[in-house]
């Protein structure tokens, strides 16, 4: 989720700014639903005015959105819809397999990617990021497990299942060039985090290697099943996702705007309290344009 990372009903299946008046500030101050900003909004550009944003998401990586029935849930989903209520916008999230989220974005599918998506310079060429979390790269076995992770090369003789599309997938895959011998690394990507915990519950993988506060969500959840090994790694900012073009830059600096607020006002802190993710907090929001951090 790290998404790069994604680290995603995944374990379901295992068996198991702008500152708001100051009236507002007080009345939003604690709240996970954002409250209207009319300095933010004007930052919006009109081509995205009036309209329902659509907004990919791989429902598969809880607590950060996953399906509560036939509802989409999650701390990324309530950030979703806290800027939107900041920004006067409607959006719709949209429930699609994670690898296929920037190509839908690039062919004008999708205007928003908010799935966990780590920021990195190779994702930076396919679309913009507004940072808004942080995650590092986690590990989980069975809870009868032996297994001991203490950096990328212990997964060096190990079967690791991953999510395609994801920095851990590409993390394992580029540590497998370089274990040698009996040491054999075998990476074993699947399309959604719930098959790919599938894979570790049903002993076909020794591991599974996903974003930390997610490891940490399939584990508490699991009843004992499964078992965090060793500590995070590559902590790296989560960033939502927006088109290159100019209309995409500009939703991408009203989205950070929004985000900024939401800091300002409460709001942001209280839904990443809400998810018990709180750990992941950054102080300020980043945008990534054109290769440059501001």
């Amino acid at each position: 989720m790290l998404r790069i990372t994604r680290v995603r009903q995944a374990l379901v299946m295992t068996g198991i700014t702008s500152l708001v008046l100051a009236s507002s500030v007080v009345a939003g101050a604690s709240s996970t639903s954002g409250v209207y900003n009319a300095a933010d909004a004007k930052m919006v550009p009109s081509s995205f005015k009036g309209t329902t944003l659509q907004v990919a998401t791989d429902a598969t990586y809880p607590p950060d959105e996953s399906m509560s029935g036939t509802t989409m849930v999650g701390f990324d989903v309530d950030l979703m819809k806290a800027i939107g209520t900041t920004l006067g916008l409607k959006s719709k999230e949209v429930n699609v397999t994670f690898d296929s989220i920037i190509a839908g974005i690039q062919a004008g599918k999708y205007q928003v990617g908010n799935s966990s998506f780590t920021d990195t310079k190779v994702r930076q060429a396919s679309v913009n990021f507004v940072d808004y979390f942080q995650a590092g790269e986690a590990v989980y076995a069975k809870s009868t497990s032996n297994a001991k992770f203490t950096g990328l090369s212990s997964l060096c003789g190990k079967s690791v299942a991953v999510e395609t599309g994801t920095t851990e997938q590409s993390d394992a895959v580029n540590t497998a060039k370089k274990c040698s011998g009996s040491k054999k690394l075998t990476v074993l990507a699947y399309p959604t985090q719930t098959s790919a915990n599938l894979a570790v519950s049903s002993g076909r993988a020794t591991v599974g290697f996903l974003d930390s506060q997610v490891a940490g969500y399939v584990v508490s959840q699991s009843s004992g099943a499964f078992k965090l090994i060793g500590s995070a790694i590559e902590v790296a900012p989560y960033g939502i996702a927006t088109p290159k073009s100019s209309a995409g830059k500009k939703l991408a600096m009203a989205f950070q705007m929004a985000i900024k607020t939401m800091i300002a006002n409460g709001s942001y802190g209280a839904i990443l309290k809400k998810w018990g993710v709180t750990a992941g907090a950054l102080p300020t929001s980043k945008i990534v344009l054109n290769g440059a951090i501001s």
